[in-house]
């Protein structure tokens, strides 16, 4: 199911969850921290972005989105 509670870190994490890390680190460190982290990617299915819910992330979402177009 889509809407489905799933690990993103830990030894039963999620294999794409596990993918999105490897592909975009975070700063120092690569777990999820919030659930709201956001990740961008591109049509070819390759993770081009990442940011944190720390700071008000969606004009730099919106940048790098058009920056794909």
């Amino acid at each position: 199911d889509m809407f489905e509670k799933i690990d993103v870190n830990g030894k039963n994490e999620h294999p794409l969850f596990t993918y999105l890390k490897h592909e975009q680190s975070g700063f120092m460190i690569n777990a999820i921290k919030w659930n709201f982290s956001k990740f961008v990617i591109n049509k070819e299915g390759k993770a081009v972005a990442r940011f944190s819910p720390t700071d008000d992330p969606i004009p730099k979402v919106e940048e790098k989105v058009k920056e794909l177009f």
